[in-house]
Formats: structure tokens, sequence, C-alpha cells
């Protein structure tokens, strides 16, 4: 056998991969890439999206050749109108805030013998809102409900010329009980000297003393009742004695309710 002779004709490589590209008929390589028209629209999308939300807006606007080529894109550009500067007074005026009106003056109702919810409402529509009320016979009840208490007396006399922001307190005690001839104060330490509680009530007793002091209450009467509601009960009597110096020691008082005699 031969090992000269020639291998059979195949089908030839056309179109080299390195090497110029041939040349078709009309001047253009056979390996060139075709070029892809975009459609206008589609540009547009692309580089005008938000175009028109903001301040300035951007048109975009592309033509196409006649042999389907893009052309370059042409960007026209809108600038918003700027605002007119404000002049240093207008904007010193703009910024700065209203005085606050100056309380008005008007003249103080007398109250003295009305409930305590029509004192109140008579006073705000006179034009004092700052109110308040306390027990007249110095027990330091709360006035829970304005429309079971009367008025006694006010801290600021009828008649008077005041202006809307002062304050109105008023003296009261409940529907059923007569006004004092002058509210009785509750007692206070003076001195560091135990108080005169007699008579008092018990939650005036115990406002009087130092947080700290150790209190027991009892029943004046033999019945060994629990004293609840303090500012219905009233001293009977004390340890230790009015006038005694306190230094810490504990305070022990017996008391009836209002409506009893002390034993």
């Amino acid at each position: 056998m031969s090992y000269n002779q020639t291998p059979p004709a195949g089908p030839k490589f056309v179109g080299p991969p390195f090497g110029p590209p041939p040349v078709q008929p009309g001047g253009k390589p056979k390996w060139a890439r075709k070029r892809i028209a975009i459609p206008v629209k589609l540009l547009v999308f692309f580089f005008g999206v938000g175009v028109g939300s903001s301040g300035n807006a951007e048109a975009e606007k592309t033509s196409v050749s006649s042999k389907g080529e893009p052309q370059p894109t042409v960007t026209v550009t809108k600038t918003a109108p700027a605002e007119p500067a404000q002049s240093g007074a207008a904007k010193t005026a703009g910024d700065s805030k209203p005085a606050a009106d100056k309380p008005k003056k008007a003249i103080v109702p007398d109250f003295v013998g009305m409930g305590l919810q029509s004192a109140q409402d008579k006073a705000q529509e006179a034009g004092f809102h700052g109110l308040t009320s306390h027990d007249a016979l110095g027990r330091e009840r709360m006035q829970a409900f304005d429309r079971n208490w009367k008025v006694c007396s006010q801290n600021v006399a009828a008649g008077t010329s005041r202006t809307t922001d002062t304050d109105l307190d008023f003296g009261a005690v409940k529907l059923a009980e007569d006004c004092p001839a002058k509210d009785e104060k509750p007692p206070t330490v003076e001195g560091g000297k135990m108080p005169n509680f007699a008579g008092k009530s018990v939650k005036a007793a115990r406002s009087a003393l130092d947080s700290g002091v150790s209190l027991t209450v009892e029943d004046a009467l033999p019945d060994d009742r629990w004293v609840l509601v303090e500012s219905n009960w009233q001293v009977c009597t004390q340890e230790p004695a009015a006038g005694a110096s306190l230094n810490g020691q504990p305070v022990k008082l017996k008391a009836v309710k209002f409506d009893e005699s002390c034993p």
C-alpha cells in the first residue's frame, strides 16, 4: 500500500477566521455586522423615563435614516421658572409669630351661696378659667361631685376687676352643712411642736405630720371600728399631747365620726 496517496477532496472552509473578510458585491464585507433599526417610541421610552414628573422636563427625539439606521439623539431641556425672591422685610414678617394676646380684665362675680358647679360655670362665662376649690371646714375633703357642694367664700372679692388669668379659689361645704364664719385652716406643725388636733379630721392630722411618722388611729368608742374614710372622723385624744416636741416618736389618735360625740 502506498502512503503517498492524496486524501480525498472534501468541502473547503470558506471564510477565514483570521485576516480580512471577503467582500461581497456592493462593497460590504461578508462578515459585516448587521445594524438593527430601533423604533423611535422605544428609544423615547428608555431615554425619557420620568420626563414630565419633575420640574425640568426633557423631550427625546430620534430620527431614522432611509437605510434604517438610527441617527444621533437630540435632547431639549425645559427649565422651571424661578420663584421671585422675597424682600428681607417681607421674609422676616412671614417668619415671625404673632405675639400672644394679653389677658383681658373682667369683673369678678359674687359666687357666695351658689352651688359649686354653677359658680364654676359662671366664672368661665366671665372669662376666668383657673378655678380651684377647698373644704371650708378644714377637713380636707375632696369636692368629687361639684353639684353636692355650695360656695361659702371666694379668694377674690366680688366686684373686683382682675385679669382673666387670675386663679379663683372657692371655699365650699356640702349642701346639708352650714358655712363657717370663716374658712377653717388645716392644722400645721410649727416649731417642731405637736399641734392640737382635737376636733380636726384624722385626714388633716395625718397631712400635718411628716410622712415618716408612725401614726395609729383607733375608734374612741368601744365599737372597735375601722377608720376608713379619715376625712369623716374627728380627733378626740392624741399622744403626744399638744405642744410636745416631735422627735420622730410614734403618734396615736383616737377618733369618732363627725356626727358623734367624743366619750
